[in-house]
């Protein structure tokens, strides 16, 4: 059973939370603020992480941002009363997964939960399929009809993260962190030069196709979902 980290001040939201989640089969455990949602992870394991972004001590920003730079890749959803466009992207850019805006509806809350550890578990397996394609992480190899690629490692880490999560939209910063590193001088632009080259390569792929979002990013989609 999946035991997921409710991370929420406010005593009422937290119950709620923790009830709903319980309620659709996972083990809940609730914490107050980001200092004892730490607490909480190094006591046990969590395999999902719910959090608040205004708490007391250590808020939600400070939480997603110690865990990622720990390497503790831990799916992370933030629910929040922060609704800017702003607020959202530095949710992102900290390394959260997945970000809601109160009030929310508690059933899309599950949904999401559900969506959020399907893709952890994928990630965990190294083994990606959309439609027909396969992909295999650890021989950076992709299968579509009958043909057989494989990819320079850069390319394929970024295609596997975009394709981990159709219709999720990654900045071009957030894919930068996370395939070549935080510390990293190379010029985000990069991001783009690999983009049109998987995008060249895989033009006729009947499952999947790379979306620009003017001024944001890019998102894989399904063809059958545009």
């Amino acid at each position: 059973m999946f035991k997921i980290l409710v991370a929420e001040d406010d005593a009422e939201l937290r119950q709620l939370f923790c009830k709903v989640l319980t309620k659709n089969g996972y083990i809940s455990i609730p914490a107050a603020d980001g200092q004892e949602a730490l607490d909480v992870l190094d006591r046990e394991y969590v395999d999902l992480i719910v959090s608040d972004i205004m708490m007391p001590k250590i808020d939600g920003y400070e939480l997603t941002k110690q865990l990622r730079e720990a390497g503790i890749a831990v799916p992370i959803l933030i629910i929040t009363a922060k609704g800017s466009f702003r607020d959202m992207q530095l949710g992102f850019d900290f390394g959260a997964d997945d970000y809601m805006v109160k009030p929310i509806n508690v059933n899309e809350m599950v949904l999401r939960v559900g969506a959020l550890l399907r893709r952890a578990q994928i990630i965990n397996e190294r083994r990606q399929t959309i439609g027909d394609t396969v992909m295999e992480y650890d021989s950076l190899t992709v299968y579509t009809d009958g043909d057989k690629y494989i990819l320079p490692q850069k390319e394929f880490m970024l295609l596997y993260k975009l394709v981990s999560y159709p219709g999720h939209i990654y900045t071009r910063q957030q894919l930068m962190d996370d395939i070549w590193g935080v510390e990293t001088e190379t010029d985000p632009r990069t991001v783009d030069v690999h983009i049109n080259r998987l995008r060249d390569r895989f033009r006729d792929n009947p499952d999947f196709e790379i979306v620009t979002v003017r001024g944001i990013g890019y998102k894989a989609v399904k063809k059958n979902e545009k």
